[in-house]
């Protein structure tokens, strides 16, 4: 099942939704079909390189924490 991402043009509603085939989706706040698609963050992942080691001085960008987005906020394991 294909899960999309939109923000209604009409209401700035930030939503998902499931689309089947030729389907369209609209805005479950305000029912406009006037819709502009995002990019997910599994799209992005999906389809650039592979992620299986982090690479070495990168890190999520803000705190530099070199496991990556988020890892900062986790419990060390050691």
């Amino acid at each position: 099942m294909p899960i999309f991402e939109y923000i209604c043009k009409q209401c700035d509603h930030e939503f998902e939704a499931i689309v089947y085939g030729g389907q369209k989706a609209e805005c479950p706040k305000c029912q406009s079909k006037q819709l502009a698609p995002q990019l997910s963050v599994f799209a992005v992942a999906a389809k650039g390189p592979s992620r299986s080691a982090p690479s070495a001085g990168g890190g999520c960008g803000s705190c530099g924490d070199p496991r990556g987005p988020g890892a900062c906020s986790m419990p060390d394991l050691d």
